[in-house]
């Protein structure tokens, strides 16, 4: 069994940061699956946020470019988001993935969801 756990989120003012962390249980399936973020407002659909290959290889929304950066650190299983220059558009529930290739990932399609961390800028 599988499991994705984010951490992270909470509130802060316009111009803050955060650090969101997705911690995979498992196997060592981690290291070769894409994984990325994605977030949702509610009564919106759901956006992506940024992915990273088993490469190390690294896209964003043009939303968060230059403010958003995704890393991971596969000896700790774990995923991450730094996010700074907050605004408050960037609030949401923001959703950790995994998927066997990033094309699938960057259109939504994931085998693996975390239950989400909600991030609020005010």
């Amino acid at each position: 069994h599988v499991q994705l756990v984010e951490s992270g989120g909470g509130s802060v003012q316009a111009g803050g940061s955060l650090r969101l962390s997705c911690e995979a249980s498992g196997d060592t399936w981690y290291r070769n699956y894409c994984m990325g973020w994605f977030r949702q407002v509610p009564g919106k659909e759901r956006e992506g946020v940024a992915v990273i290959d088993n490469d190390g290889s690294v896209a964003y929304a043009d939303s968060v470019k230059g403010r958003f950066t995704i890393s991971k650190d596969n000896a700790k299983n774990t995923l991450y988001l730094q996010m700074n220059s907050l605004k408050p558009e960037d609030t949401a529930m923001y959703y950790c993935a995994a998927h066997s290739s990033c094309s699938g990932l960057v259109n939504g399609i994931a085998t693996y969801w975390g239950q989400g961390t909600q991030v609020t800028v005010s």
